[in-house]
């Protein structure tokens, strides 16, 4: 989830689990029974303390890892949340000027599509990692990569 307002994106340093020290934006798993939207509310108030509100499926991420089962991730971006951004055991929140995004901080890929989604394209990416470097990668904008997606189907 990326919530963006007035030029800046809300970030976190993740403190626990899969990417612990990177900066990302808050998510998490899809719990059986839910759907990603509902998931990513979820995760942001677990997180954060705050309620995503009207968020937008903007992309899907696949990702075969070489030290970790493969992921699937639904990217969504919204413009209001309820609460305020609270750090927690999980992450600490951080407002970034969307033009100083701290991508070195972040794993690999993002820097391949996270401007993009900023500036308001869609997307479908699929990566290979071996370990924490890419190998390979196909990253679609635009329309035709809604074609791809696996959809907001419950788990």
């Amino acid at each position: 989830m990326f919530i963006v307002r007035d030029g800046e994106v809300l970030l976190i340093e993740k403190l626990t689990g899969i990417g612990q020290g990177k900066v990302n934006g808050p998510g998490g798993k899809i719990d059986p029974g839910e759907t990603a939207s509902q998931a990513i509310v979820r995760e942001c108030q677990e997180e954060l303390h705050i309620i995503p509100l009207n968020p937008v499926k903007v992309g899907e991420l696949h990702f075969a890892m070489s030290d970790i089962p493969d992921i699937h991730c639904h990217v969504f971006i919204a413009s209001e949340f309820e609460g305020e951004p609270t750090p927690t055991r999980e992450a600490n929140p951080m407002w970034t000027p969307i033009d100083e995004v701290p991508y070195e901080k972040m794993w690999e890929d993002d820097r391949h599509w996270l401007p993009q989604v900023l500036n308001g394209d869609i997307f479908n990416g699929r990566f290979q990692f071996e370990k924490e470097e890419i190998l390979w990668q196909d990253v679609v904008f635009g329309e035709t990569a809604r074609d791809l997606w696996s959809g907001d189907r419950v788990c």
